[in-house]
């Protein structure tokens, strides 16, 4: 009997879309919310949910090392009420280029969307065939940070 784990394929033998790219651990999730100061108040007040920063529209906490994002939704999106898997990997240009080959659409190329002393985050979004969004995440580090 087949079993699966994080170092092994279902098939071994078969070859996937994304070719030699390894998607790493969960790194972020987001979650769409309609009252942003009152449910940053909650997660951080109310559940003690450790509040890391705040960018325009958005507030970020720790999970026990996954970043929990609550977010204002995107113009068009209010009606979407699921979360957003945001998915590691260490160069997202290859990441993106491999799925792109194998058939993955993806909303635009990567990009930075934040930019921190030691580091920018890159996100590149995309849908699996349910619509359920995904985005590869890349902390780069900068010339200044190491």
């Amino acid at each position: 009997m087949a079993t699966k784990n994080a170092d092994t394929d279902v098939n071994p033998g078969a070859a996937t879309a994304a070719g030699a790219v390894r998607l790493g651990e969960l790194g972020q999730l987001g979650m769409s919310v309609r009252d942003l100061p009152a449910m940053t108040a909650f997660y951080r007040d109310a559940l003690g949910v450790p509040f890391l920063f705040a960018a325009p529209g958005m507030s970020f906490f720790d999970l026990g090392g996954v970043r929990l994002m609550l977010s204002l939704p995107e113009r068009g999106s209010e009606h979407r009420h699921g979360s957003i898997l945001y998915l590691r990997v260490a160069d997202i240009a290859a990441a993106h280029a491999a799925l792109l080959a194998g058939g993955v659409v993806f909303a635009g190329p990567p990009h930075v969307v934040h930019r921190a002393a030691d580091h920018e985050l890159w996100l590149a979004f995309f849908s699996d065939p349910e619509e359920n969004m995904l985005a590869l995440m890349s902390e780069v580090p900068t010339k200044s940070g190491g």
